[in-house]
């Protein structure tokens, strides 16, 4: 009698798939879609949240025109590496002049947090992972970035009519079609091109430094000597922007401008933590202040820059008004040793310490060499009559900051070299990774 078998049957090969059924690959195609679009829109609104306090603070809320949106827009462009170009005039009398250069790194910093931390999440349990994923999951979120850029941009754009002087003056100007104005407008060309460097830049770096981020197998060989030196990094500069915040809100607390403060900590907190690493360790910027254009500045810096020439921003000019500032060569020791002494424990046991020495010294100059270049500062406003001249008064001023670049990167070599041994040498006695512990023998009767 012949056995009779169901649908279930294993060896049945089951009803054949309908050609309107979904594709095998539609579902995890967007899925990474969904995933990319989800880091970027919440490290996008992670900068927009602290730009927005940070503003409200310096007192932009206050701007003609219901300009606020806008201001947060072009800051949170500028922020990530986007362009916003300033223009001005008054007529065929009066010239109006404007730039500013300056990223507000507090916002920079918080959406690169978020976006790597998001842009992680689904990768955090994995160990290797195919270059054709990794490549597409950079691919989807740099595109979605972009996306993003792109209407923010829309909302960067406003005009100011500039008061010079009393009713009667405002009112001459309006008949003479004299009257100043200033505006900004992104420029979406420039900010879409640095915009999708700055992702990328972000995304490389996330795999460079983050022991959750998956390799390619043709790249897991360089994780032993790359990763531990970028992560101390990561660790000074954290470990400086938490110092900062610590000294800012105790500044909250006790000082009589708790908005000017609250706007620092929003807009510009690792500008002046970072610039604090690079002076300890005996790097300079130079520069000075004309009138601040309502730039949150703090006051020791303003007391050293207020100078018609040239000012040299260091450890002796700090120091001569202010005799605290010589503390900063203690905390770059301590921060830099204690990140030497985490590269060392992380990496193989095996590492001589010159190689560590060497690493951390790269590692450490480059770092500065790059803090250099994101804390340069040049504003300037001014009017001119024909082409003629600034009108001076409360219509000008200028504020510039420029790196020594030279000096922060040798000084960069200089300490990484002198911690990065020490640290090799206290990471001795601690369990490094991959290393299997030798049983101790019982003692022979």
């Amino acid at each position: 009698m012949s056995q009779m078998r169901g649908p279930a049957s294993a060896g049945s090969p089951g009803p054949a798939p309908s050609r309107g059924a979904p594709s095998r690959g539609a579902p995890p195609l967007l899925r990474g879609w969904a995933q990319a679009l989800g880091a970027t829109v919440a490290a996008l609104v992670a900068m927009i949240v602290v730009a927005a306090i940070g503003l409200w603070a310096a007192g932009a809320t206050d701007l003609p025109g219901g300009a606020f949106p806008s201001v947060v827009a072009a800051t949170v462009l500028v922020a990530a590496g986007g362009s916003v170009g300033l223009s001005g005039g008054a007529g065929d009398i009066v010239e109006a002049d404007a730039a500013l250069d300056v990223i507000p790194l507090s916002v920079t910093l918080a959406g690169a947090l978020v976006l790597a931390a998001v842009f992680l999440l689904p990768l955090r349990h994995r160990a290797v992972a195919t270059t054709r994923e990794l490549l597409g999951r950079i691919a989807r979120t740099a595109v979605c970035w972009l996306v993003l850029l792109l209407l923010v941009s829309l909302a960067a754009r406003h005009s100011f009519r500039i008061s010079v002087g009393n009713d009667l003056a405002n009112e001459i100007g309006t008949d003479l079609g004299a009257t100043p104005t200033v505006g900004f407008r992104a420029d979406v060309p420039a900010t879409l091109g640095v915009g999708l460097l700055w992702v990328l830049a972000l995304l490389a770096l996330t795999f460079v430094i983050s022991r959750r981020a998956p390799l390619s197998p043709r790249l897991l060989h360089f994780q032993d000597s790359v990763r531990p030196p970028a992560f101390a990094m990561l660790l000074t500069l954290l470990g400086y922007a938490v110092i900062g915040l610590v000294i800012g809100i105790v500044e909250l607390i006790t000082n009589d401008r708790p908005a000017q403060t609250l706007a620092v900590i929003f807009l510009g907190l690792p500008n002046l933590a970072w610039m604090a690493l690079g002076i300890g360790t005996g790097g300079a910027w130079v520069g000075h202040i004309d009138k601040a254009l309502g730039l949150p500045l703090p006051h020791l810096l303003d007391q050293v820059l207020r100078t018609h020439g040239q000012r040299t921003l260091d450890l002796g000019s700090l120091a001569e008004h202010d005799r605290r500032a010589w503390l900063l060569v203690a905390v770059a020791a301590v921060v830099l040793l204690a990140a030497a002494f985490t590269a060392a424990v992380r990496s193989p046991a095996r590492l001589p310490a010159w190689r560590h020495a060497v690493e951390m010294a790269v590692a450490l100059a480059v770092t500065l060499f790059v803090v250099g270049l994101l804390t340069r500062i040049s504003a300037h406003y001014g009017l001119s009559v024909i082409g003629i001249g600034d009108l001076g008064g409360d219509l000008g001023g200028e504020v510039t900051l420029e790196p020594q670049l030279l000096r922060l990167v040798g000084v960069g070599l200089l300490w990484g070299l002198v911690t990065g041994f020490l640290g090799s040498l206290l990471a001795r006695r601690v369990r490094h990774p991959g290393e299997v512990p030798v049983p101790h023998e019982p003692p022979k009767p």
